[in-house]
């Protein structure tokens, strides 16, 4: 029998990748033009990075949610369950969690410290220097190269198994849809569709787990899945699992699986300089709602899907519907992460391979998004005006913008392909990326953190420490296994030295060094000195344009905010909301500290340590009720990133239809009046200049109202 598992024809890979890939992108083509007509937004260079720094909460979780929906977050956390059971989803799910949680403290710090900042790179070259800064470039951007290597050789060998569509082609055409979308409407593409991209794979998620718990004929049921699983563990015991069972959390590859993942994967939070681009387009208010409640969202998505999608390929491998029957999956297949999508095709046939190629399409792309903008962000503030034009105009920097996208888009379609035939395989590349990065982890966070780290420790640590981790990754593989080998460099002895190397290293490095070459005592306040780049000129003439209502009639520009901002006037008021907002981002650190504290106590010691330590093997009831609890945990989820967001943005979505009403039936008149008595209300551009002056919602509360006169009613009296 073939050991294949295409279930689909050549012609619906390049469906899904191709046109979907295109309906998205005429999709924010047509958003972007809705959002300038409607809403009267214009895409700056700080819009197309930074989205005006002001999205809320809900529309961040998603994003945080999406982005941190790999695919190698539903591939690689069903792998995990495959191979070791109950554990491998829990281990996957808590161990990449915590990053997004105590990421959200970190974020904090950063619009505390560096309200201006694009990039955190900004902050590093600000505080040690030109050569910190390069040195970690290097990190940030390898930590992109690495992600989107993953999204690619996993999403591309999903799809060529489902679909039997050419690898290499899946390669180079996953990103072109994604890189079109990007190019118009910046990080804000970003946003909405990772929104879209969020709503299907939480609606895909719960069919598989209720084809899998209520309706399927041979499973069900959790009982049923139960007594399958309890059987596969008695004919084909797990080796370092108690009892050799499935259905145990204690498991010795399971857990230097959960260590292995903690360690890599604060890597590519921390150093992935896309977070970072999320946590500053995040109004004051978002940043630390937004992620500590992306990170919870997030958390029931590969909890759920391994535990439905692992266990059912491991009950299904003996049926008849199973893909390679009678043949269980072959190593290389596993690693390759066809786990989740031979599953789908068990349980749902045909049906199954088209929801787990649009689940793994939505997964990579939404990702891919963020590495585009990540990249992009670095090569246009950090390279191009750090170092070739500092005087750079908006304009310019958008174009910058657009051709980072598009060479970085290509350079990894030719590198994956290259991994492709070289046999690399996405689950390699996951344990191996905290061996590379991670020991940047803890010296770029204590320059948010600690005045005393100095240039010396900032610059050495990561390096020694990525020396270090490398050396004592081959060195134990030799010494374990006799030669370095693909296969023996893959094993869990030598990946788990070699990420806990990398990550904990520099502990003895930065204090080393630190003493050495005495600490730095750093002032704050340095850092406020990054700016934005003025794009006052190309705001004027973009609201000249907007306010043409056709071409045979012509509007005075609306100057009135813009104007004031450009001559200083509102100077007095945007240093209150200043102040106001770093007192609030002051106490929402403090807040954000203890949250952290506690949900990493949750997540990886009390959690998972007592079920580990004890060797319980589950019972039928405790099994059903993990399943339940996981259910509900994500209809929280489908809450959280699918219906808060339209409810925050609600007054803007009513907006646009109303505008889109009066067009359709010739009322177009009304749309003009609108525009015309409240500028102000439909400028979007205000997340630029306008938030400026209204950073905190409450900044008319701690105004003297007869210092100066207030905007609208200037504004009014001006149109009288």
């Amino acid at each position: 029998m073939s050991t294949s598992i295409a279930a689909l024809p050549q012609g619906a890979g390049y469906a899904v990748v191709v046109g979907l890939g295109f309906v998205f992108s005429l999709g924010m083509i047509g958003t972007t033009y809705i959002l300038r007509r409607y809403q009267k937004e214009i895409i700056t260079a700080e819009e197309f990075s930074t989205a005006g720094r002001s999205v809320k909460t809900g529309l961040i979780s998603a994003a945080v949610v999406s982005s941190w929906t790999w695919a190698a977050t539903l591939l690689q956390s069903s792998t995990e369950a495959y191979e070791h059971g109950v554990s491998g989803p829990f281990f996957y799910a808590s161990g990449a969690t915590v990053q997004i949680v105590l990421f959200a403290f970190v974020a904090i710090k950063a619009k505390q410290l560096a309200p201006e900042a694009h990039t955190y790179l900004e902050i590093v070259k600000a505080r040690y220097g030109s050569t910190a800064h390069w040195v970690y470039m290097f990190f940030a951007i390898a930590t992109n190269i690495l992600v989107t290597v993953m999204l690619l050789t996993g999403g591309s060998a999903v799809i060529s198994d489902l679909t039997g569509m050419s690898t290499p082609a899946a390669c180079f055409l996953l990103p072109v849809g994604v890189m079109i979308y990007t190019l118009f409407g910046g990080i804000k593409a970003t946003f909405l569709t990772d929104y879209a991209h969020t709503i299907a794979i939480v609606i895909i998620i719960l069919t598989f787990a209720f084809t899998t718990y209520a309706t399927n004929e041979t499973l069900g049921s959790p009982g049923a899945v139960w007594e399958l699983i309890k059987k596969r563990g008695e004919e084909s015991p797990v080796s370092g699992n108690a009892g050799g069972s499935y259905l145990t959390m204690q498991s010795k590859s399971g857990g230097i699986f959960f260590v292995i993942n903690i360690a890599g994967n604060f890597g590519t939070v921390f150093l992935d300089n896309g977070y970072w681009n999320k946590a500053i387009a995040s109004s004051p208010a978002s940043a630390l709602p937004g992620y500590v409640l992306g990170g919870l969202a997030w958390f029931a998505i590969p909890w759920l899907t391994s535990t439905t999608m692992g266990l059912a390929c491991l009950a299904l491998e003996d049926q008849p519907s199973f893909p390679t029957y009678p043949n269980r999956l072959t190593s290389d297949q596993v690693s390759s992460g066809l786990v989740l999508p031979s599953a789908a095709v068990a349980l749902m046939g045909k049906g199954g391979a088209v929801a787990s190629l649009i689940m793994v399409f939505m997964a990579c792309t939404s990702a891919l998004s963020a590495e585009f903008i990540a990249v992009s962000s670095i090569f246009s503030y950090d390279i191009y005006k750090g170092y070739f034009n500092p005087k750079i105009t908006g304009k310019k920097l958008i174009m910058t913008s657009h051709f980072a996208v598009v060479a970085f888009g290509i350079s990894m379609s030719g590198f994956s392909t290259g991994l492709y035939y070289a046999g690399v395989s996405m689950g390699y590349l996951y344990e191996l990326m905290g061996v590379i990065i991670s020991a940047a982890v803890i010296p770029s966070t204590l320059t948010l953190m600690s005045a005393k780290q100095n240039k010396a420790a900032a610059i050495l640590s990561p390096i020694l420490g990525t020396a270090v981790a490398i050396a004592a990754w081959l060195g134990s593989t030799k010494s374990l296994y006799g030669s370095v080998s693909y296969e023996n460099t893959f094993e869990d002895d030598p990946m788990l030295i070699g990420n806990v190397v990398a990550l904990l290293s520099p502990i003895i490095f930065i204090p080393i060094l630190t003493i050495a070459f005495k600490p730095q005592n750093f002032n704050w306040e340095i850092l406020k000195n990054i700016k934005r780049v003025d794009e006052t000129v190309e705001i004027l003439e973009a609201e000249s344009s907007n306010k043409k209502v056709d071409d045979n009639e012509k509007m005075e520009p609306v100057t009135s905010t813009i104007t004031e901002y450009a001559h200083g006037i509102a100077e007095e008021r945007r240093a209150i909301a200043m102040k106001e907002e770093e007192e609030n981002l002051r106490k929402a650190s403090k807040t954000a500290g203890i949250i952290c504290l506690v949900l990493l106590l949750c997540f990886v010691i009390l959690w998972p340590m007592p079920m580990y330590g004890t060797g319980y093997i589950f019972s039928k009831k405790f099994f059903t009720g993990w399943v339940v609890v996981g259910i509900i945990w994500i209809f929280f989820t489908g809450f959280m990133v699918c219906i808060f967001p339209l409810y925050e943005g609600r007054e803007g979505i009513y907006t646009s239809l109303r505008g889109i009403y009066w067009d359709l039936t010739g009322q177009t008149y009304k749309l003009r009046a609108w525009q015309n008595e409240h500028p102000e209300k439909l400028h979007a551009v205000q997340s630029q200049i306008s938030a400026e002056i209204h950073r905190n919602e409450n900044i008319e509360q701690i105004m003297d109202p007869t210092s100066s006169p207030r905007i609208d009613e200037k504004e009014s009296a001006s149109t009288s």
